[in-house]
């Protein structure tokens, strides 16, 4: 099957006694292979540094697991124009440790937090501008997520650049997410 089953997120540690988390492991034992780790929410609400992710993308890989790596900025960091800057440092502190042979495993999703279940979507030259300075430095693929939609995925995944989608919340619907499917086959 083309169709890869992933988890929302791993703890960094290899085992011991942490009651409600999963270990890369117990994943791998399942025969789950991907992992998205950075997500906004995971910083925002569980305080994920980049620290923390860093450790848990090293963990992911000691695995050969498959790492999608979220990363971007707050709306209020758009607003005073330092969205480049926070996107730069989560890149940097996240995966620049990282060795040339560890990149194979990893694929880049930017997701501007405050388009993330807002109903706000970035324009498409928010889109392009952030993809374009991404991918000046780094030749990933390179997804964009961030309330894409049936109506707008389309679209989305025509800018210079974007990759793909990380679909969130379009995803809860069976029929939405067929139709996204069926509004990208071609592309």
């Amino acid at each position: 099957s083309e169709i890869t089953v992933a988890t929302q997120n791993m703890h960094q540690a290899e085992g011991g006694a942490f009651t409600g988390e999963i270990s890369a492991g117990m994943l791998t034992d399942v025969g789950v292979t991907t992992v998205i780790l950075g997500h906004s929410e995971r910083r925002a609400y569980f305080h994920e540094t980049d620290a923390l992710i860093a450790n848990k993308v090293d963990t992911a890989l000691k695995h050969n697991m498959r790492v999608i790596f979220c990363f971007g900025e707050e709306l209020k960091d758009r607003q005073i124009n330092n969205h480049f800057n926070v996107v730069e440092y989560q890149l940097r502190d996240g995966l620049f440790h990282l060795e040339k042979t560890d990149w194979r495993n990893i694929v880049l999703a930017y997701e501007p937090v405050w388009a993330i279940g807002t109903g706000v979507t970035a324009t498409n030259d928010d889109i392009k501008n952030v993809h374009n300075a991404i991918k000046a430095t780094i030749t990933k693929p390179l997804l964009y997520g961030g309330s894409v939609k049936v109506e707008n995925v389309r679209e989305i995944c025509q800018i210079p650049n974007v990759d793909g989608a990380l679909i969130g919340t379009a995803s809860w619907k069976k029929e939405d997410f067929i139709q996204i499917l069926e509004n990208t086959k071609d592309l």
